[in-house]
C-alpha cells in the first residue's frame, strides 16, 4: 500500500460500488485511474470485479501527465479526446473513474489568460469523453482522498478519509425516504431560489424531474439533483470559498444570470479561467444542473467539488450538460460544478433554499 494511502481497507468502498453498479458475470468493466498513488482502491475493486464473474481492465489516465500536455501540446492536441479512452467506454458495459485528490501542479512560464485558454481547450475534451461516459447507463466516479491534498488545503489526513468513509459508507435505505419525499416535492414546485448576504438566485424547474443520488454513479454521494429550465434562471450568485477546477484555484466567483443565461462573471482570483470556461460552446452559459447536498457525514469544505457538492447545507449549480433524467435539454462539452456553502461557517454567512418560497434549507440547516 502506498504510504500516501490510510491504514484502511479499501475493500468495503469498493463492494459498495460493485454493488451500486450492480456488476454481474460477463460484464467488461473500464476503469480509469487518475493518480497512479491511488491503486491501493482499484486493487480492491478489480478483485470485487473478478469476484462477481466480471472482467476489468484498467487505464492509468493520470492526471500528471496532462499538466504535460497543457505545457507541451499544441491546442489541437488539447481539443482532442484521448482515443484510447473513448474507446474503452465503447467497449465496456460498465465505467468507473478513480480520481484521486492531487494538489494543482501549475503552469510555470504561461500568462494567465494562456493557461485559461489551453485549460478550456483540455475541458473541451474531457467534456466529449465525460459525454461518452453519461451515454452508459452504468457508471461511476470515485474521488479519492489523498495526504497531499490534507496537507495541501491544512486539513487534517484523518479527518479527510473519516468523512471519505462516511460518505461512501452511509445507510443509504435509512436516509432514502426522506430525501426521496423531498425530490417528490421538488418535482411539483415552480421555483427553486437561493439567498444569502451576497447571493440571491432563482431557477425555475417546472415540469423537471429531481432524481435522488445514494450510493450509485457518485462517491461519495448524497445529493438530490434536478436541470433548471433554460431560460428561467435569473439573479446573481457568489462562490466565496476558494475552490479548485482542471488544476486552477478560483475564489471569490461572482455570476449574474438574466433569462437562463451568464450575463457577467467576476471572480478575485481566477476570473480568465472561468471566462473562458463559459465560452467553452452555446450550452456553457446555462445552468444544466442544480443540487442540493444531502450527506450529513460530509462537513470539511475541502476546494474539491465532487467532495464539497454532497455536504449537508450546501448547494451547487453545473454550468453546461444537463442531466437527462432530470429532463434538462442543455448540451454542451462543459459540466462544472459549482459549491455554495450555506453553512453560518461560510464565508459567505449563512443561507437558505427556498421552495415556493418555504424554506427546505434555511440558515445552512434542513427544514424537511
Amino acid at each position: 500500500m502506498s504510504d500516501r494511502m490510510p491504514e484502511h481497507s479499501w475493500s468495503t468502498v469498493a463492494e459498495a460500488v460493485a454493488d451500486g453498479l450492480h456488476i454481474a458475470s460477463g460484464d467488461k468493466v473500464g476503469v480509469f485511474l487518475t493518480d497512479a498513488g491511488s491503486f491501493a482502491i482499484v486493487e480492491s475493486f478489480c478483485a470485487a470485479v473478478y469476484r462477481r464473474g466480471a472482467v476489468p481492465h484498467v487505464l492509468l489516465t493520470d492526471e500528471r501527465l496532462d499538466t504535460l500536455g497543457l505545457r507541451f501540446a499544441s491546442s489541437e492536441v488539447l481539443e482532442s479526446p484521448s482515443a484510447i479512452e473513448m474507446a474503452s467506454l465503447r467497449e465496456s458495459d460498465v465505467h468507473v473513474s478513480f480520481r484521486g485528490m492531487l494538489p494543482p501542479a501549475g503552469l510555470e512560464g504561461f500568462s494567465e489568460p494562456e493557461v485559461a485558454t489551453r485549460v478550456a481547450a483540455l475541458r473541451r475534451a474531457k467534456g466529449q469523453v465525460s459525454s461518452a461516459r453519461w451515454e452508459k447507463g452504468r457508471w461511476a466516479l470515485v474521488r479519492v482522498p489523498t495526504r497531499e491534498w490534507s496537507e495541501f488545503i491544512g486539513v487534517c489526513p484523518d479527518v479527510l478519509f473519516e468523512e471519505f468513509f462516511a460518505g461512501c459508507l452511509m445507510d443509504w435505505s435509512g436516509a432514502l425516504p426522506a430525501w426521496q419525499a423531498l425530490a417528490e416535492r421538488i418535482d411539483q414546485a415552480d421555483t427553486l431560489r437561493i439567498i444569502s448576504s451576497d447571493t440571491d438566485l432563482s431557477l425555475g424547474v417546472t415540469g423537471r424531474r429531481a432524481v435522488v443520488f445514494a450510493g450509485e454513479a457518485n462517491w461519495p454521494d448524497g445529493e438530490i439533483a434536478t436541470a433548471p429550465l433554460d431560460d428561467r434562471v435569473d439573479g446573481h450568485i457568489v462562490f466565496s470559498e476558494p475552490f479548485y477546477f482542471a488544476g486552477e484555484r478560483v475564489e471569490g466567483l461572482r455570476l449574474d444570470f438574466e433569462d437562463g443565461l451568464v450575463k457577467e462573471v467576476n471572480a478575485t482570483t481566477g476570473s480568465a479561467l472561468a471566462t473562458a470556461l463559459l465560452d467553452t460552446d452555446d450550452g456553457s452559459r446555462r445552468v444544466g444542473e442544480l443540487g442540493i447536498g444531502l450527506n450529513a457525514g460530509m462537513r470539511t469544505m475541502t476546494g474539491d467539488l465532487l467532495f464539497d457538492e454532497k455536504i449537508l447545507g450546501t448547494a451547487h449549480i453545473a454550468l453546461g450538460r444537463a442531466y437527462p433524467q432530470c429532463g434538462g435539454t442543455n448540451q454542451s462539452s462543459l459540466h462544472w460544478d459549482i459549491v455554495k456553502d450555506l453553512r453560518p461557517s461560510s464565508g459567505g454567512g449563512a443561507g437558505s433554499i427556498l421552495l415556493d418560497g418555504v424554506p427546505i434549507i434555511e440558515n445552512g440547516l434542513p427544514t424537511w
